[in-house]
């Protein structure tokens, strides 16, 4: 049995509220159970300087925990004067997550900053992140076009994450922080709302998974942020 009762193929309670953030272009607040992070995207009236004179836009991303976001108070990492490896990592995955389903030409010559803030985390932070911020983007590309800074909708499709494992020999859906830590495999998977795979990222700690459990992840994945994919549609309605 999952520490949280839950059936292996059964996500936590997921809820996605936007335009939570007065000043933002475009804000969500994101639960997937006890992991809430604030998303917002902000629009920026110039693209990065390497990008200057090209005719197209970008979309980045931040990322980052607050001090008690979990048990033990954690420094900001402002204040050690660099974002630390796991941070980079999650805010370029979060970043090339949204890039891959905006057309980037539409933007013009802008920028859409998206930051992502852990709150409280439980496990599949930047799989809730990837999730809430395609909704900030969203709302930040509709700001756009209902001041006609924009014509057309730059997002061409939904995108959104979701953790799988190996929990004591079982392969679950959405690891919260008690099976995360106790894994014997971690994996998680970013995927369009027309089912193609942006990113696959997947670690054995323990022996190896077979192929045939990766199988049974892509298809819990699948699941789920079809899930995840029909709830974004319903809070963007």
């Amino acid at each position: 049995m999952r520490p949280s009762n839950r059936a292996a193929h059964a996500m936590r309670p997921v809820s996605l509220e936007r335009n939570v953030a007065r000043y933002a272009e475009g804000s969500c607040l994101v639960k997937f159970g006890e992991t809430h992070v604030l998303c917002t995207a902000s629009l920026e009236d110039k693209p990065p300087a390497w990008l200057r004179g090209q005719g197209r836009g970008w979309v980045t991303a931040e990322y980052a925990m607050l001090p008690r976001a979990t048990h033990t108070r954690t420094k900001r990492e402002s204040t050690s004067g660099k974002p630390s490896g796991r941070t980079q990592e999650i805010q370029r995955l979060i970043g090339r997550s949204l890039r891959a389903v905006t057309n980037l030409q539409a933007l013009g010559e802008r920028a859409i900053a998206i930051d992502c803030d852990v709150l409280q985390a439980d496990g599949g932070t930047r799989t809730a992140s990837i999730t809430g911020a395609w909704v900030a983007l969203h709302e930040c590309c509709k700001w756009m076009r209902q001041r006609s800074i924009i014509r057309d909708n730059p997002l061409r499709d939904h995108v959104a994450a979701v953790s799988c494992g190996v929990f004591q020999g079982e392969s679950v859906l959405d690891l919260d922080y008690a099976e995360d830590s106790a894994a014997e495999t971690d994996a998680n998977f970013v995927m369009t709302g027309a089912g193609g795979l942006v990113e696959v990222q997947a670690t054995a700690e323990g022996a190896p998974f077979s192929e045939a459990q990766l199988m049974s992840f892509l298809a819990l994945a699948r699941s789920g942020i079809a899930d995840l994919v029909n709830l974004q549609k319903a809070t963007v309605a």
